[in-house]
């Protein structure tokens, strides 16, 4: 009584397909697949853009100018 079974899941999708059609289904299936890969992509980039080590994370940090490191310990506290 608590579990559905495979006829009710395919109850289910005929009614969704019934109400919003395959052309919007294949478009919303579309864009969500175009959104996941450009999310992987912006991680991909996040990663390879991050300093990996401590002396990369401590380089980075003394390239700044002064003021840009001053101001960043005041946004901190």
């Amino acid at each position: 009584m608590g579990s559905l079974s495979i006829w009710h899941w395919l109850i289910v999708l005929v009614i969704v397909l019934v109400v919003f059609g395959t052309k919007k289904l294949r478009n919303a299936g579309g864009d969500l697949g175009a959104a996941v890969k450009n999310f992987k992509q912006a991680m991909k980039e996040g990663e390879a853009d991050a300093p990996k080590t401590i002396d990369q994370l401590a380089q980075n940090d003394a390239s700044k100018p002064a003021s840009e490191s001053r101001q960043h310990d005041e946004h901190k506290n």
